[in-house]
């Protein structure tokens, strides 16, 4: 399997602009979500870990992605203390996401040199998180904050790259609300992996789905 040191996953962040995350306990349902995203020209996927023995839905997922998406970082989310932090780095996790900042998983993540993004909520803690390496902080939750926020923030600190996770969604007005903001990426869930496409099964639904969302931020960029 393939390990990308956490300057590789930032840039790739900051690339494609774009971080899909979704959880569920069924591993084929996931697993065709995950392929789907990738398919769809993802390059990014956010495991949600929420429910009882998700690290051993991820443990599948992991050795999926290996082979049949092999250009997947693949991460995980939800993540709440260090030593979940390092069950899943020791199973394959290429980056961390959780919903508060705290310093141990910091800590479990610099020793490993694995990137982390912590949920953020203001300014003194966006600045703590950065003085501990984090390299993207996560805004959470996004829809309470919105763009403006990121924009009064990228005033002072232009240097920080953030990444804004829930109240983020596909269509064209609200990604390009947030990217003139000043995001880096965003995060992105049930908007684009709606509980719709999971009753249907409808992969190449959220296949396309990606690859226009992906469109649409290149193309808010320009």
């Amino acid at each position: 399997m393939k390990t990308y040191s956490r300057m590789e996953v930032a840039n790739t962040m900051a690339e494609t602009g774009m971080v899909p995350l979704f959880y569920h306990h069924d591993k084929e349902i996931i697993s065709n979500v995950v392929k789907a995203c990738y398919d769809g020209g993802a390059r990014l996927f956010e495991f949600t870990a929420r429910g009882a023995f998700a690290h051993e839905v991820f443990n599948e997922l992991s050795k999926f992605c290996q082979k049949e998406c092999p250009g997947m970082i693949l991460g995980v989310g939800s993540v709440t203390d260090a030593a979940a932090a390092s069950l899943y780095i020791q199973s394959g996790a290429q980056f961390v996401v959780t919903p508060v900042f705290r310093e141990d998983i910091a800590i479990v993540c610099n020793r490993r040199k694995v990137l982390w993004s912590p949920g953020c909520g203001s300014l003194t803690e966006i600045a703590r998180a950065e003085e501990m390496g984090c390299e993207i902080v996560k805004l959470f939750p996004g829809a309470t904050y919105g763009p403006e926020f990121v924009k009064a923030v990228k005033g002072p600190c232009p240097w920080t790259s953030i990444m804004p996770t829930g109240g983020v969604s596909p269509d064209e007005e609200n990604l390009t609300a947030w990217f003139r903001a000043g995001v880096t990426c965003v995060g992105m869930g049930s908007q684009l992996i709606s509980k719709e496409i999971i009753q249907k099964a409808d992969y190449k639904g959220l296949e396309e789905k990606v690859r226009k969302a992906l469109e649409t931020i290149k193309k808010v960029r320009a």
